[in-house]
C-alpha cells in the first residue's frame, strides 16, 4: 500500500477508534507506543495485511474493553489488535511473540540500568 494510501486510511478512521491528536499532530505518551504504532503502518505497508483487517480488530479490542469495564489506553488496544492480527495472519505464533516481548522487556531493563552513561535508552525493536 503506498503511503499516501495510509495516511488517508489513519486519517479517516471511525471516532471511535481514531488515533489520539493534539493540535492535529499524533501524540505518543511513550516510546513504545509510537513503535506499536509505527510496527503496525510499516507490516501493512508492506502488504502483510489490509488495513481494514487492523482497524476491525482495533474496533472490536476498543468495544470489548468498554463492554468488560476493563481500564486501558489507546495504544493497549492497539497492540493488542496487532499482536491478535499478526498471530492470525501466521506472521508469529503465540509463543513466539511471548519470547520476544520477554526479551524487550531484558532489553530495555538493561538498558535504563546498566548504561545510563551512553545515553542509549531506546533501541530499534527489531521483530525476529
Amino acid at each position: 500500500m503506498m503511503a499516501g494510501t495510509i495516511d488517508q486510511h489513519i486519517a479517516n478512521m471511525a471516532a471511535q477508534i481514531a488515533l489520539p491528536r493534539k493540535n492535529g499532530e499524533l501524540v505518543f505518551e511513550a516510546s513504545w507506543e509510537a513503535r506499536a504504532f509505527g510496527l503496525a503502518v510499516a507490516l501493512n505497508e508492506k502488504g502483510l495485511y489490509p488495513w481494514r483487517d487492523f482497524s476491525q480488530e482495533l474496533a472490536t479490542e476498543i468495544a470489548t474493553a468498554e463492554q468488560n469495564g476493563i481500564s486501558s489506553s489507546y495504544y493497549e488496544s492497539w497492540l493488542a489488535s496487532l499482536e491478535k492480527l499478526v498471530i492470525a495472519k501466521g506472521m508469529i505464533n503465540r509463543e513466539e511473540l511471548d519470547a520476544w516481548t520477554a526479551q524487550q522487556a531484558l532489553d530495555e531493563h538493561d538498558d535504563h540500568h546498566h548504561h545510563h552513561d551512553d545515553h542509549q535508552h531506546h533501541r530499534p525493536v527489531h521483530l525476529p
